[in-house]
């Protein structure tokens, strides 16, 4: 039961990294004396991230504090709806028990008709010198390629079809894949010219005819990818990114003046929350139909064609250590190190 309770006098930061370290998609805040305060999931982290919650701030601020709760095992057993964890209080409200059923949700099926489609025409320049002899794709994070990992993230949720829209070093890509021992497919389709991050799925046209995702080839995304497609569905969206929440500290004092250059105030190293692009998406077989043919286009102005058109793109926010990217060689030493390879 412990493991479900945090205090009330954590940051909304400190939470998260804790839920994170012992993957848990709930908590109970709680008082010493286990009076219960609220409850804090990963739906209301996303609702929190969304409308520009701080990290840095109280858990309070941000917990659902009228959460739902039990006095017995047997109204738990009896409730018709399905919880992430049920708290059982007693009459002062205190908690005396709690029952979990937030573990992850593997082989669950969902996307078993969904496509993963991995954009991997890069050349990988910031990954320099290591990317001259491979492409980025083919990057090994342990004895697997970052390529293997990210479709290994898929596989738990049932997915099987698996397209590479390929450029540079593309026959090196081929030839590596097609000498694996696996237990799903993987087509390729070769760009004549690199078309950005989003042009290329032009190649699949008539070819994917189902809500697809996307992924850059040098990123993973430890989060539930089940949750994402349904809230993508759930939403209508023509396109949902899945973005992360970044705290980052200015090191520097930073001055605030009016009009006629007077000193109003100094905030020495203030650190802001916001969300930053994965390079994930979930994204609806219509992008593909529209674009047109040989258009260089990245994904975020793909994106901001369909916010101007006033059609609905989503944000499905994650939590910053969900997210990891080795697109610079920094990045990729703290992926391995994460990941302990």
């Amino acid at each position: 039961m412990k493991k479900y309770i945090v205090s009330p006098n954590l940051t909304v930061k400190e939470v998260i990294k804790y839920m994170d370290d012992n993957s848990l998609k709930a908590v109970v805040i709680a008082e010493e004396d286990m009076l219960i305060k609220g409850l804090f999931t990963l739906g209301d982290m996303r609702k929190y991230f969304i409308h520009g919650g701080e990290l840095d701030v109280p858990i309070t601020e941000a917990m659902n504090n009228n959460p739902i709760t039990f006095n017995s095992i047997h109204e738990v057993n009896h409730y018709d709806d399905k919880l992430i964890i049920y708290p059982i209080v007693d009459s002062d409200n205190r908690i005396v028990n709690i029952i979990g059923s937030d573990s992850e949700q593997e082989n669950s099926g969902v996307l078993s008709n969904t496509s993963l489609v991995i954009m991997a025409g890069g050349k990988g320049t910031r990954l320099y010198p290591y990317t001259k002899v491979l492409p980025k794709a083919l990057m090994p994070i342990g004895e697997l390629t970052i390529s293997e990992r990210i479709i290994g993230m898929f596989r738990k949720y049932g997915c099987k079809n698996y397209y590479m829209i390929l450029n540079h070093k593309a026959e090196m890509i081929k030839s590596y894949f097609s000498q694996l021992k696996k237990d799903y497919s993987v087509s390729f389709e070769k760009e004549e010219a690199f078309l950005g991050t989003g042009g290329g799925l032009i190649y699949l046209k008539d070819k994917i005819n189902n809500t697809f995702f996307l992924s850059n080839c040098d990123i993973l995304v430890d989060a539930d990818l089940e949750c994402i497609y349904k809230t993508h569905k759930e939403k209508g969206n023509v396109i949902t990114i899945v973005c992360a929440m970044k705290d980052v500290e200015i090191p520097y004092g930073i001055v605030e003046t009016n009009d006629d250059a007077d000193l109003i105030n100094i905030k020495e190293k203030p650190e802001y929350s916001f969300l930053t692009n994965t390079g994930l998406y979930v994204i609806e077989p219509e992008v593909i139909q529209d674009l047109k043919d040989k258009e260089f286009i990245h994904m975020t102005d793909i994106a901001m064609k369909y916010v101007r058109k006033g059609e609905k793109v989503g944000v499905f926010p994650i939590s910053e250590t969900s997210w990891m990217d080795m697109g610079q060689l920094d990045e990729m030493e703290k992926m391995q190190e994460r990941l302990g390879v």
